[in-house]
């Protein structure tokens, strides 16, 4: 017998952003119900796999805010110092560098290194926990919108709702399916996202080079003695692009000979260094949706956009969705509007699509920027980052990016009781 659930919003896809998009609407009394093709079971931490996120400020307090943050297992390392450089591997960077420190802007980090499964933990653990939140894992969504509604048929239930997000990814079904175009820009590169054990310590740094055939990032993870031995009881995870001709090469070595492909591109600071964990890699690509809405209907992450890692903002933009959406649906209830009326979803679209673009259009001019090896560009780009370092209101200025932090953004979050308001330029 099918059952009938009457919620707000319906969200459909459990990742890291549909999930916390769940929480943060349940949270703030909003009826939510969450569909997942994979069973979403609280779970022991498993065995490390080599992937972490770079969690921005503000999304930490969005992860605060929906209760998912306190769910972490262990507590994540702190990004304290960013350095940024430019060179070629296998040589001495330039010496024209770019320095952030974190205590320089406020008493913050500039964000935290989160591993994948232990964000997988959080959001398993805190979703069963909330009162107006309906899971339905492992289920299949078929999805129905009208002007009036929408109904999602899921298992054994018939699940009538004001609002369908899609959170499905880049190759998004709700997104095929409302008719909306996404534009494609392949990068010709492939990521490679994994971890190394390290025998000195990083001290919360974090380092962006840039390399003629794609960015190298090393970003600290928690420790020491959580993943290597006595002789390198450290450990960073990498996020490396290259060309794909490269990184199919370098993929299919040992791990001796894998590990010396990223000293090259790291350098010695860290000393001697092991891979640990499984080697994972992905084609890089652009995708922007045409819009972000249709009928009884918003995309949110990756279903809306995706962008090149240059700057590990991925995730990090797809929160800044969760916020701008859960505004827009928590100010209609308050205000008794319909949450999914075509007035509420564009103030979403015109909250979260100029600046999804922003950094859409930023990742790729500094890949094209970067991602060569032409003398003209190599020395303005070297004198462009030494000109930064000295001049200390444009650091401030691309500091507070990395942060997550923009007026927009924190005078929205603080609006709904997600953030503390405070003076400045936050």
């Amino acid at each position: 017998m099918t059952r009938t659930l009457d919620v707000t919003v319906c969200v459909v896809g459990a990742g890291p952003v549909g999930a916390t998009l769940a929480a943060t609407l349940a949270a703030a009394g909003i009826p939510t119900a969450v569909v997942d093709r994979a069973p979403l079971p609280p779970m022991e931490l498993p065995d490390f796999d080599g992937r972490a996120y770079a969690i921005a400020l503000t999304s930490r307090r969005l992860l605060s805010a929906a209760g998912i943050w306190d769910h972490l297992p262990a507590a994540p390392q702190p990004i304290r110092r960013i350095r940024v450089a430019d060179g070629r591997p296998g040589q001495r960077p330039s010496s024209l560098k770019l320095d952030f420190d974190a205590g320089a802007i406020g008493d913050e980090p500039f964000g935290w290194m989160v591993e994948a499964r232990a964000l997988r933990v959080a959001l398993n653990a805190r979703l069963p926990g909330l009162a107006n939140l309906h899971v339905f894992a492992p289920a299949e969504a078929r999805v129905a919108r009208a002007a009036a509604g929408a109904e999602v048929r899921v298992s054994d239930a018939l699940v009538r709702c004001r609002l369908v997000v899609g959170a499905e990814g880049r190759e998004s079904p709700l997104r095929a399916e409302a008719g909306i175009r996404a534009a494609r820009w392949d990068y010709g590169q492939t990521g490679l996202v994994g971890a190394f054990a390290h025998e000195k310590p990083h001290h919360g740094t974090a380092l962006e080079m840039f390399l003629p055939n794609g960015p190298f990032a090393q970003l600290p993870l928690a420790g020491p003695g959580h993943f290597g031995t006595t002789e390198m009881p450290h450990a960073s995870a990498y996020v490396w692009s290259d060309r794909t001709p490269i990184a199919r090469r370098v993929l299919a070595l040992d791990d001796a000979a894998f590990g010396r492909q990223i000293a090259r591109r790291l350098g010695d600071h860290l000393g001697a260094i092991r891979p640990i964990g499984r080697r994972w890699s992905y084609p890089l690509s652009a995708l922007w949706a045409a819009r972000f809405t249709d009928t009884r209907l918003a995309l949110v992450g990756d279903a809306a956009h995706g962008i090149h890692p240059i700057a590990g903002q991925g995730l990090n933009l797809g929160f800044r969705d969760v916020a701008a959406l859960a505004e827009a649906v928590i100010e209609a209830v308050a205000a008794g509007e319909d949450p999914g009326s075509a007035g509420v979803l564009a103030r979403y679209a015109a909250r979260a699509r100029p600046d999804a673009a922003l950094m859409l259009g930023a990742t790729h001019v500094l890949e094209r920027l970067f991602g060569n090896d032409l003398p003209p560009l190599r020395l303005a780009r070297r004198l462009g980052i030494a000109a930064v370092d000295r001049i200390p209101p444009l650091r401030d200025f691309f500091a507070r990016r990395a942060m997550g932090l923009s007026p927009g953004l924190t005078g929205l979050l603080a609006g709904q009781g997600l953030m503390p308001a405070r003076g400045g330029a936050d």
